[in-house]
């Protein structure tokens, strides 16, 4: 059949799907050809959509995959400003290539934030990379040296939205302060990064080893961040005492 050989080669699977539904229930006969067609589009749209979304989340190496921004609890003792958070949730900050910190506590639920903030860019088509910092780190020093170092970074440089988790839990060498720096000198105005950790913002320059890079990263990042502080008790213990009950 010409039509379907040509919806193969023009890979419109889900159009030519589409089209058998229709051929198989009279009462589309009596649909205008526009409409019918603009049903075939429609469909073939929401597949590649879907696709899309499917290859970005595979990418992304999310651990909380269905986190979403209705999920995130506004109790007082977090101390959350819903209308940011809200805000955010729109992605704008991912045109204007902006970053988000998330610091407090362990457990209070930055990683989940974070990665419904991940979620909700990667339905608008934006990419997304889960990375924490300490395997990062890890990782590049590992690379450090062959043609698969530059790679990498150049990888890093063309994702959307990078997620740096647990920054600040152990302390940084001299050579991964300078990693830090390439990749956040790479995304400067180009793209968006939201980092995540325990140590309050103020400390973050005695984290970074040397002043001078400190004060280069820290410039390029702190600047240019909404700053969300969450407070309160750990989210897991509080799990945990549910469950109990």
């Amino acid at each position: 059949m010409r039509l379907q050989e040509l919806t193969q080669n023009l890979k419109l699977d889900a159009f030519y799907k589409e089209y058998e539904s229709q051929e198989e229930q009279p009462a589309y006969n009596d649909i205008p050809f526009s409409k019918r067609l603009l049903s075939l589009l429609e469909a073939e749209e929401l597949y590649r959509d879907n696709k899309r979304l499917e290859r970005l989340l595979r990418q992304s190496k999310l651990h909380e995959k269905s986190a979403n921004i209705s999920d995130i609890v506004f109790s007082s003792q977090r101390g959350l400003d819903k209308s940011v958070i809200l805000e955010l949730a729109n992605c704008s900050y991912l045109k204007y290539h902006k970053n988000i910190i998330l610091y407090g506590p362990t457990g209070t639920g930055k990683s989940f934030i974070s990665q419904a903030f991940a979620n909700k860019a990667m339905s608008l088509g934006y990419s997304a990379l889960y990375l924490r910092v300490p395997r990062l780190m890890q990782h590049l020093q590992s690379i450090r040296g062959n043609d698969e170092y530059l790679k990498y970074l150049t990888r890093l440089k063309k994702i959307n939205l990078l997620i740096l988790d647990d920054f600040g839990v152990t302390p940084l060498k001299a050579t991964e302060a300078r990693d830090l720096l390439e990749i956040v000198e790479d995304r400067t105005n180009t793209s968006s990064l939201i980092i995540t950790s325990q140590l309050p913002i103020k400390d973050w320059h005695s984290y970074l080893h040397n002043p001078t890079i400190a004060d280069a990263i820290l410039d390029r990042i702190v600047h240019n961040a909404y700053k969300i502080k969450i407070a309160g008790e750990s989210m897991r213990k509080e799990k945990a005492k549910n469950m109990e009950k």
